[in-house]
């Protein structure tokens, strides 16, 4: 029998009648070839099998195949996965011997748990993980074969790496080109740098918001689809704003915005020594830092030693149309005091580049992100700073991506922060 092969060295099944096997013996095959996790995968689905359709190896074996040739671009060796092997034992599965058929069932998953995990095997580069729910784990054999069978489409899953997170999709194929276009060590380093921090995001399965402090944007993701995106503000190249991998816990609505010590002194302090008082600007002034802190009479503070940096004060905006926090903010606890928050500046998202903030994250539709991480409209709120619990933690990772695709190959944005040469800051 002729087997036809089709692009990339994949191989592409013959016509073979749909009764050629009778399923409950191939079932009891399956059971016979698994072992350990996954005869436990196999089992929980009555040992009906995932690589075959309709008597024959399915197409989506092609699709690892081509996976796994290409593997150089997941910075991994294709022959670790003993590819000859697995492209033969298909090949002779498709004549329909419903042994081989079982071995190579049971082959591809095994060979398919070995890549999902190879490929989600992370390495640092500068991400802090505030959370250890966040921080990457290696996966269990059962819940790599699990999450692949519950897809919407098994096939798409496996062509669209449905395991990883789209922006890794995107800078793999960079990768791909690249390579194949024997570009620079300098241009496969950086590209791999960019690879290894889309590495760390989750699927678009997980339930998680991504901000990218290079081309100021954020996506966020549900279910296997993005959901939405926008443009962001984030910190200039003397505040940047750090790789953070986190949880959001909570929004607070009617906030008031903690003016930066330095902010103090050089932009209020001034107006109120011209003459301004501190409520026609805006402001309060506090007696300290903590949950409870006493208001300032005018007569406590002397804003010249403020202005000569002798004194610090606690200065916080009112809530308002003109606070610099917008109607709302999103937190997830840091050291840093950084989140997401709506602002008044509407006029930043025009920019091409938009790093003008202190490091926090300023959001172009924050009543739309609202809405999908509550599940319902932002309300009003009742008081200042009121919280609002979200049902469930979302995961939030701002990270780094320079490496853009051009029509002549792959180029990179502006290294702001100076990331890919000096490592995070």
């Amino acid at each position: 029998m002729l087997i036809a092969f089709a692009s990339g060295g994949a191989l592409a099944p013959p016509a073979l009648a749909a009764n050629a096997i009778n399923p409950e013996s191939l079932n009891e095959l399956i059971r016979a070839e698994s072992g350990g996790k996954y005869r436990d995968f196999y089992e929980s689905r009555a040992y009906k099998p995932l690589w075959l359709t309709k008597g024959t190896v399915g197409p989506s074996a092609n699709q690892l195949l081509t996976l796994i040739a290409s593997s150089r671009a997941d910075a991994l060796d294709p022959s670790d996965y003993d590819i000859d092997e697995l492209r033969d034992l298909i090949r002779q599965a498709r004549t329909g011997d419903r042994r081989k058929l079982a071995q190579a069932e049971v082959e591809l998953s095994q060979a398919f748990v070995r890549y999902v995990t190879d490929t989600r095997d992370t390495e640092k580069v500068g991400m802090t993980y505030l959370d250890k729910s966040v921080k990457p784990r290696k996966r269990r054999t059962d819940t790599v074969l699990r999450a692949a069978s519950l897809a919407p489409s098994f096939e798409s899953y496996v062509t669209k790496m449905g395991w990883m997170s789209p922006h890794y999709v995107r800078h793999r194929a960079m990768m791909t080109k690249a390579l194949k276009a024997g570009s620079s060590a300098e241009t496969l380093r950086r590209l791999r740098l960019n690879l290894e921090r889309a590495r760390i995001l989750p699927s678009a399965f997980t339930h998680h918001i991504v901000v990218d402090s290079v081309t100021g944007r954020l996506w966020y993701y549900q279910a296997g689809n993005q959901k939405g995106t926008m443009k962001v503000v984030v910190g200039k190249a003397e505040s940047p704003t750090p790789m953070y991998a986190g949880v959001v816990q909570y929004a607070v609505l009617k906030p008031y915005w903690n003016v930066p010590v330095d902010l103090v002194q050089k932009l209020i302090a001034p107006k109120v020594l011209a003459g301004k008082s501190l409520s026609s600007l805006g402001y309060e002034a506090l007696s300290d830092w903590g949950e409870n802190p006493r208001k300032l009479r005018p007569s406590e503070i002397d804003w010249k030693a403020v202005q000569a940096g002798r004194q610090e004060v606690r200065v916080r905006q009112l809530p308002g149309p003109k606070n610099a926090m917008g109607r709302v903010k999103f937190m997830f606890p840091n050291e840093t005091g950084i989140f997401l928050h709506d602002t008044p500046e509407r006029g930043l998202f025009a920019k091409p580049m938009r790093h003008f903030s202190n490091g926090c994250v300023r959001l172009e539709d924050a009543d739309g992100l609202g809405r999908w991480l509550l599940g319902a409209p932002l309300s009003k709120a009742t008081r200042p700073d009121e919280a609002v619990q979200l049902s469930a933690p979302v995961p939030i990772y701002l990270t780094y991506f320079t490496a853009t695709e051009t029509k002549n190959g792959v180029s990179f944005l502006r290294d702001v922060y100076q990331r890919d040469f000096t490592g995070s800051r």
